[in-house]
């Protein structure tokens, strides 16, 4: 798609943007080092960049970058060659829960986040809330990921690579809030380290494939393994199955207690290869409304 690009005084303004909502996109639980300012803006570091994201109207304002790093870099980072609202219109038909679901959470796009930074991340995500996930992201990052410079008076650092990671003690990204998850970090890092060809491996096999694959990293779990396929492999059809997916689809579809998996395979034969985009909807429906938390066999979030 051709967006209109204009040049600021600290950025860009991209007009005609449809299906774009910040808060959508930053909130509904695929990223972890975006954060919400003052005046309503989100800050982020990607990909050793730190760059604001507003909207106004139909325009996205991005200050830190210009024209050609949109082109380059942004444009594919925000999925902007996507028509979405063919997705939720085909997601949403003859599914009510689909169109409700699709209509609250419309400005969702899915980030195409980089592979290492994305296993990382969702390693530190299992049985964890966001708010202790982007701490400890936030601590290794400073400690051990490489200087990017500094934004509106605030130092960045990007992610630490698993180079970085390989060879610390457990103490020292326990020290990083990881707690149980330090040895399994440490072991995954090394594992992507010494094998130059694994994530690139990971691209190119089918989803049965590539989730197999993933499972074989320490600290990788059937869920994490979803989540790590679809936001960052392109494996469209994963449907990661979380505590508010879960409770969603007991309430609305099951009315009753449901194997994760068989929820998952109910999905993924529901959805097909929009299972992804599907789950994405769903969860930020559920997580925002807390939809099935006061059902009689609701759990506590984890």
């Amino acid at each position: 798609m051709a967006y209109m690009v204009k040049a600021s005084t600290d950025g860009i303004i991209v007009e005609a943007v449809r299906d774009f909502e910040p808060k959508h996109i930053f909130e509904c639980g695929q990223c972890f080092r975006w954060d919400r300012e003052s005046d309503g803006s989100y800050t982020g570091v990607v990909n050793k960049r730190v760059i604001n994201i507003a909207k106004s109207n139909d325009a996205i304002i991005m200050r830190n970058t210009n024209p050609e790093e949109f082109k380059k870099f942004w444009y594919q980072y925000f999925d902007l060659s996507t028509d979405y609202s063919l997705i939720k219109e085909e997601l949403s038909r003859q599914d009510e829960v689909m169109r409700t679901a699709t209509g609250f959470g419309h400005g969702i796009r899915i980030l195409q986040q980089e592979p290492w930074e994305t296993i990382a991340s969702f390693i530190i995500s299992a049985n964890n809330n966001i708010p202790r996930i982007k701490k400890a992201i936030l601590l290794m990052s400073e400690r051990y990921g490489e200087y990017i410079g500094t934004f509106n008076n605030a130092k960045y650092y990007a992610f630490p690579s698993p180079e970085a990671l390989m060879d610390l003690t457990e103490r020292d990204l326990t020290e990083c809030n990881l707690g149980y998850r330090a040895p399994y970090m440490i072991e995954t890092a090394r594992a992507v380290a010494l094998n130059s060809d694994i994530l690139e491996e990971l691209f190119l096999c089918d989803s049965r494939e590539c989730h197999k694959r993933l499972l074989q990293l320490k600290g990788v779990g059937p869920k994490v393994a979803n989540c790590i396929a679809f936001f960052s492999f392109g494996k469209l059809d994963a449907f990661p199955v979380d505590v508010w997916i879960k409770r969603l689809m007991e309430h609305f579809y099951f009315f009753k207690e449901t194997p994760s998996k068989e929820i998952e395979d109910f999905a993924q034969e529901r959805y097909k290869d929009l299972a992804g985009y599907a789950q994405q909807y769903l969860f930020y429906y559920g997580r925002e409304l807390e939809i099935g938390k006061g059902d009689k066999n609701a759990r506590n979030d984890s």
